[in-house]
């Protein structure tokens, strides 16, 4: 697995708008950070806009370092799957282009082969009309998002995207996994 120094686990998963898996991901158990990029791309140091433009290759994505004694990366791949649409490809809700792309970026060979055993079990259970269609690539280097990225939904709950399209999944995710938040 990808360990950290400490023990923790480093998870970086793309599903649409980073502002929206931050802010779930930050109220889960056993997450001890959450941070917004940009990854997979071709571009050095991309900046927000260059990532909107939609030519630099990136995904917005988040980081996450976890504890795998709290929780495993299944289960985070579990909050990962219900949380966006991994059948619609480059696109999540309104937000269209290949930044707002479903992927998953492996650290190593276990959390590779972790991740495709869950997407043959999501496939195999027909939870979807359309086939999944997240992309699996290994983790290539991470370009933090700029400040006003980070924490964005915390810092501005009541910005009209953050009301309409992060609430709503927050809520989701909240109530799905009520075990599983931090208190």
């Amino acid at each position: 697995m990808a360990q950290l120094q400490d023990g923790h686990e480093i998870a970086t998963l793309a599903g649409g708008c980073f502002w929206c898996l931050e802010a779930v991901f930050d109220d889960l158990k056993g997450v001890e950070s959450v941070e917004s990029g940009y990854m997979g791309g071709k571009l050095k140091d991309p900046t927000y806009e260059d990532v909107c433009s939609g030519t630099s290759g990136h995904a917005e994505v988040v980081q996450i370092s976890f504890d795998p004694a709290v929780i495993s990366l299944r289960e985070i791949l579990e909050v990962f799957f219900l949380i966006h649409d991994p059948t619609t490809l480059n696109y999540q809700g309104n937000d269209y282009g290949p930044q707002y792309r479903s992927a998953i970026f492996y650290h190593s060979p276990e959390q590779k082969a972790q991740a495709e055993q869950l997407i043959a079990k999501l496939e195999a259970d027909g939870l979807w009309d359309k086939p999944i269609v997240t992309e699996l690539a290994p983790a290539s280097t991470f370009y933090i998002a700029e400040p006003g990225h980070q924490e964005y939904y915390q810092r501005n709950p009541h910005q009209p995207y953050c009301m309409m399209v992060v609430e709503p999944k927050v809520a989701k995710f909240r109530k799905q996994f009520l075990s599983k938040l931090k208190k």
